[in-house]
């Protein structure tokens, strides 16, 4: 299998493309994950994508397609999920020569479907630990009982108004992508609103609809 998930920040793509991963024996090549690892490990990336982050830019398409090709080579360019790439027509386009070139072309773009109201409740819940970096949900995965709770934290980012300047942001570039793959025959939209299992289901039916899964 070869997917591409797109949704907003807090639409669950994360949590489903990890889910899909484990369920089917797929990697799941985040470039959030590798980004914050190349940075971690010091690699030659790592260190030109540091001030971008620091500064909370985004990271130039050059660098952030350099480490999605090196793990998508890891994997010989199939039974991946991608989360959170390509973000821009510019980076799909290198993805479809690429995978194009190697004989494994995109079979499936899930385009999962929240509105904005949903996923500013969602996000502004959200907490880390500022020392560990570990992600809580007060609803659904609040810190143990041990942890010192002066050390959990909303992000400024998590705040409904910063969430709601993210989402717009992201229709900027999120519109004229999804185009992109509609007319290339690849988007399909599904219902991102429910509970964990249920939109699983969901993602597990529109992959045997179109083929993708086969069990």
């Amino acid at each position: 299998m070869r997917i591409v998930f797109m949704g907003p920040p807090g639409a669950g793509k994360g949590t489903q493309a990890r889910r899909l991963a484990a369920a089917y024996g797929l990697r799941h090549i985040s470039t959030g994950d590798l980004i914050r690892a190349a940075i971690q490990e010091g690699t030659p990336l790592g260190k030109k994508a540091q001030p971008y982050i620091e500064k909370g830019q985004l990271v130039p398409d050059e660098l952030v397609w350099e480490l999605a090709k090196a793990a998508l080579a890891e994997n010989r360019y199939d039974h991946f999920v991608l989360d959170g790439f390509p973000r821009t027509i510019r980076q799909a386009e290198w993805l479809d020569a690429l995978l194009e070139q190697q004989g494994r072309p995109l079979q499936i773009v899930l385009n999962l479907i929240v509105p904005d109201d949903l996923i500013v409740a969602r996000l502004s819940r959200r907490r880390v630990h500022k020392l560990t970096g570990e992600n809580y949900h007060l609803d659904f995965n609040p810190p143990p009982p041990d942890v010192d709770p002066s050390l959990i934290i909303q992000r400024p980012d998590d705040r409904p108004e910063a969430i709601r300047r993210r989402l717009e942001v992201y229709r900027t570039t999120h519109e004229p992508l999804a185009q992109y793959y509609r007319q290339r025959g690849l988007l399909v939209d599904v219902d991102g609103v429910g509970s964990l299992d249920e939109v699983f289901a969901r993602i597990q039916e529109v992959l045997r609809r179109q083929g993708v899964l086969v069990e």
